[in-house]
């Protein structure tokens, strides 16, 4: 299958998906325990849309963690900016219906980072296989987003086991992920050294 038909059928998984809150705590009970998590100091976090593994509940945990949250937001020029997020209240309804940053906070110095400051990513998408590979929405926000990203950062997707694909198609700007974190288990990919 090509991207599109990947993308069409995991769509349709996705959507199928029974029971989306609870799967997706327990995705996220695998999450927090990766050691790479607990030792990371600044995480990012997406802000889940539609029918995407729930991050929403997960924030505050890590919030409450003591972790620097950073959540992305998409700027005037289609490049999405990193935010660090206090308090779920920050956050309004945004491009394409997701909630992003408030505008009033977004440029304040305090509040402003970069894919560098990264100990540890979160990465959505809409299909993947077992080498890492990702097959995002088909407009590359994240692929150049995750361009800044020191390489000893993890890349790491929650997915549900019904995004999972034999083998995705990807090209050479695709970014691959470190780890897959499932209902019901942990992948390792090839990471950037695909």
């Amino acid at each position: 299958m090509d991207k599109a038909e990947i993308r069409s059928e995991a769509f349709r998984r996705r959507k199928a998906q029974a029971d989306k809150d609870e799967v997706s705590a327990r995705i996220f009970d695998r999450v927090f325990d990766l050691p790479e998590y607990q030792q990371a100091r600044i995480v990012l976090f997406y802000v889940d849309a539609r029918s995407e593994v729930r991050t929403k509940a997960a924030l505050p945990k890590a919030l409450a963690d003591g972790k620097t949250v950073l959540v992305p937001w998409c700027n005037e020029d289609g490049r999405l900016e990193l935010f660090r997020l206090t308090d779920m209240s920050e956050l309004e309804l945004g491009m394409y219906d997701i909630l992003e940053p408030a505008p009033r906070l977004r440029r304040r110095p305090d509040r402003v980072a970069l894919g560098a400051d990264l100990d540890f990513a979160l990465v959505p998408g809409v299909a993947f296989d077992d080498r890492g590979g990702r097959v995002g929405h088909g407009k590359g926000y994240y692929d150049k987003l995750l361009e800044g990203v020191r390489s000893d950062c993890p890349l790491v997707a929650p997915v549900f086991e019904c995004q999972l694909f034999d083998e995705v198609p990807t090209d050479a700007h695709d970014v691959f992920m470190d780890f897959l974190v499932t209902e019901d288990r942990i992948l390792e990919g090839f990471g950037r050294g695909a």
